[in-house]
């Protein structure tokens, strides 16, 4: 899934962007609310997590300038205040949680999952096709109960297909959700991974899992 982290603190950005990328996440990254806000308009991101004080635009102001302009992404706001007053100014701004510095990361990632749930992704952990299991948690795909090893770009695809069962969906989308914004979309490494994980994952009956639309993209159905 992908995730946009405003931090107007580089080392805390960093922090963050490398243990989500480590949950298999992709990441993108801006250090200011106009920024942020820039690439929100730009973007589709499946959640944002945002600080409250920030240079240009501070949090509660960009939170209101995306809800303003119909997005509703769920954004997670993070600060070092922790008074009831600031809490519910940032949840009336139009956050859908809130999280205060500092913050064990265990903490952060447990709520990153619940909000994503909450985006009714999926209602659980696990995202199901037939006999095709993947653990959102272990970050674990299974089939037919034996584990399947994918690479960090095969697991993050197959969980935005598996995320988009039995939708069609496009290459664009693929390489917005897999890649940042610096991305070359003219690159053919999508199709190179979809061939990769259908190498990997074959139904019992001998066809492949991910179908290919012509002229539309790709599907998983169940």
């Amino acid at each position: 899934m992908r995730i946009l982290v405003i931090e107007d603190e580089k080392k805390v950005a960093s922090f963050i962007k490398k243990g989500l990328e480590e949950e298999l996440y992709q990441v993108d990254t801006a250090f200011n609310g106009k920024e942020g806000l820039e690439l929100t308009f730009e973007n589709e991101y499946d959640l944002i997590i945002s600080d409250i004080m920030m240079p240009l635009m501070n949090g509660i102001e960009y939170v209101r300038e995306v809800r303003k302009s119909g997005i509703t992404t769920p954004i997670l706001l993070l600060t070092v205040k922790d008074s009831t007053k600031n809490k519910i100014d940032g949840l009336d701004s139009g956050a859908d949680d809130y999280l205060t510095k500092p913050f064990a990361f265990e903490e952060l990632t447990a709520r990153v999952r619940a909000l994503l749930r909450r985006k009714d992704y999926s209602k659980d952990n696990l995202l199901k096709a037939g006999e095709l299991q993947l653990d959102l948690v272990a970050h674990k795909t299974t089939l037919s109960g034996e584990e399947v090893i994918l690479t960090p770009k095969e697991y993050s695809i197959l969980e935005y297909l598996l995320r988009n069962k039995n939708k069609i969906v496009s290459r664009t989308k693929l390489i917005e959700h897999v890649y940042d914004y610096h991305f070359d979309s003219g690159i053919n490494v999508i199709d190179v991974y979809i061939n990769k994980l259908r190498n990997k994952l074959t139904r019992k009956d001998g066809k492949p899992f991910i179908l290919t639309v012509r002229g539309m993209g790709y599907t998983i159905k169940d």
